[in-house]
């Protein structure tokens, strides 16, 4: 792992955690009249706002992972085309199939996670 790599996953959760703390806060803020909650609980997220947060991220790394795949595909089949512009056609026959299973496979962990968020949602 690389420093730059390194420094954007310590920011990507630096973040997360103060979006944790201000939902805690921007709470406490509607029930001024009740009496503080002091359980530890209080400071993170809820049930519904932990599963749509986990369903988000899922999905989202979901979609970048076929992403770069697809444009893996896209890559080296232009870089093949270009050097064997005979076979361009057989090439591109078959990066559009494989981009297709991935696209499919890409398109099922979406729905899964999406079904997962919608699921642990509905039961709290």
């Amino acid at each position: 792992m690389n420093k730059r790599t390194a420094t954007g996953m310590l920011i990507m959760v630096v973040g997360a955690y103060m979006l944790m703390s201000a939902s805690s806060v921007a709470m406490a803020a509607e029930g001024a009249s009740k009496a503080p909650e002091t359980s530890l609980t209080s400071l993170w997220l809820d049930n519904r706002g932990a599963a749509a947060l986990g369903g988000a991220i899922g999905a989202g790394l979901v979609i970048i992972g076929g992403a770069r795949g697809i444009s893996r595909i896209g890559g080296s089949a232009v870089e093949s085309m270009a050097r064997q512009p005979e076979v361009a056609g057989n090439i591109s026959t078959a990066m559009i199939i494989t981009s297709a299973m991935i696209e499919g496979a890409t398109l099922f962990g979406v729905i899964v996670c999406l079904l997962a968020a919608l699921k642990a949602g509905a039961d709290s």
